[in-house]
């Protein structure tokens, strides 16, 4: 099949809707458009997003729903319990969360949750950590290091 070959499926394109041409045509006198109003004058259609006068929609919604902020950093969470797969005084750094599988990449920043309990003491170097999570790897004998997010 070459460009020369292509045409348009059967019945996909139809000639125009001529208006206005006398009662036979079936859309004569008033055209389709009803009888007076606004949708009858010519060049009807106003503004893009007019809405009768009411305050746009997109103007209410942020004081309706606020915003999504595009730049918000997508936080990759861990609980105690999984970084007790680590052995006795292991570095625990995003490199090495992401090569034991447990996030994926280093792109995003790193939190530490309370959850669980851990045996191991641990040197932990991640962006944020929760109380509770600090305390448990403190209580093991490990220590906690934020990094810049």
């Amino acid at each position: 099949m070459e460009l020369h070959d292509l045409k348009p499926r059967p019945n996909s394109k139809r000639d125009r809707k001529r208006v206005g041409r006398g009662r036979a045509a079936g859309q004569g006198k008033t055209a389709g458009r009803g009888t007076k109003g606004y949708g009858a004058r010519a060049g009807a259609g106003g503004k893009l997003y007019f809405q009768g006068g009411n305050l746009p929609f997109f103007r209410r919604l942020p004081f309706k729903r606020g915003f999504t902020n595009v730049n918000r950093p997508d936080w990759q969470e861990l609980n105690v319990s999984d970084l007790g797969q680590f052995g006795a005084n292991a570095e625990v750094d995003p490199a090495s969360l992401a090569d034991a599988g447990l996030i994926d990449g280093t792109s995003d920043p790193v939190v530490i949750l309370g959850m669980g309990e851990l045996e191991v003491a641990l040197k932990v170097q991640v962006h944020r950590v929760s109380n509770t999570a600090r305390k448990k790897i403190e209580d093991a004998g490990g220590s906690v290091e934020l990094l810049k997010a």
